[in-house]
């Protein structure tokens, strides 16, 4: 079957100059347990496992505006070294009720600015049939704070005299 996600979406972006190189962002998202700390949308985190530049973990999500959290998901990180990083839930067998549900992308784009790093955070969320109405309009309107407090939290880390 078929799932139609193409009528309604939660998306966020938050863009930010951080005085780090693509690197050491990059490094601190893909140490996903050091991430949790400056995102609470993933805490806390189960278990993790990194080959190369493809790390996947699991957790419970917290949805910006839903009381209880979301069941377990396993989400699929991939890494272009100096790039980006490319977030999504990690395909059937894992996620099968989340894969059924909603569909996420998220990534982190670095571009290299004069001694800092010009980074660019997304996520997209879309859920299918009825979840769509009920979960979309409480994620609409929270989705934006909660990525902009995330992307702050990450800068306050990664500039701060203990990160260095």
């Amino acid at each position: 079957m078929v799932r139609d996600y193409s009528l309604t979406m939660a998306r966020a972006q938050a863009t930010r100059t951080i005085a780090c190189t693509p690197e050491e962002l990059l490094g601190l998202v893909m140490d996903i347990e050091r991430y949790a700390e400056v995102d609470d949308k993933i805490r806390p985190v189960n278990w993790s496992h990194r080959t190369g530049n493809v790390l996947e973990f699991q957790f419970r999500p917290k949805l910006p505006g839903l009381p209880v959290p979301a069941p377990k998901l396993v989400q699929r990180v991939e890494l272009t070294p100096g790039k980006r990083v490319d977030i999504t839930n990690a395909p059937l067998p894992r996620n099968k009720i989340g894969n059924r549900m909603s569909r996420f992308t998220a990534s982190f784009v670095c571009e290299p600015v004069d001694g800092a790093t010009l980074v660019t955070r997304t996520i997209e969320v879309t859920f299918a049939g009825p979840m769509r109405w009920l979960l979309e309009p409480f994620l609409k309107r929270r989705l934006q704070a909660a990525v902009d407090d995330e992307i702050d939290r990450a800068q306050r880390r990664l500039e701060s005299p203990r990160a260095r």
